[in-house]
């Protein structure tokens, strides 16, 4: 079983983010917020995949589900993004 804060080190460790929240209680199923100008130009899907490679093997065992929003940095400014998960 995962701590949510060290699902969200990894994210960090892996990709250059301005924001990372993670939330769970179960220690498999998380859910989550991410902003990083890592995301300009892809489309959701291509942000996500970025998100789950940082996670590696730990996604689909011991991470069983993380569910995500995620942001350029340009889009959390606008307000396309609010902190109730």
């Amino acid at each position: 079983m995962f701590e949510a804060s060290e699902v969200k080190r990894l994210i960090e460790q892996g990709l250059p983010c301005e924001l990372v929240v993670i939330e769970g209680e179960d220690g498999v199923h998380f859910r989550g917020i991410v902003v990083s100008a890592a995301f300009e130009g892809k489309p959701k899907v291509r942000q996500h995949q970025a998100v789950y490679a940082t996670l590696g093997r730990l996604m689909g065992n011991e991470i069983h589900a993380l569910q995500l929003q995620t942001f350029t940095p340009a889009q959390w400014e606008e307000g396309r993004g609010e902190l109730g998960m």
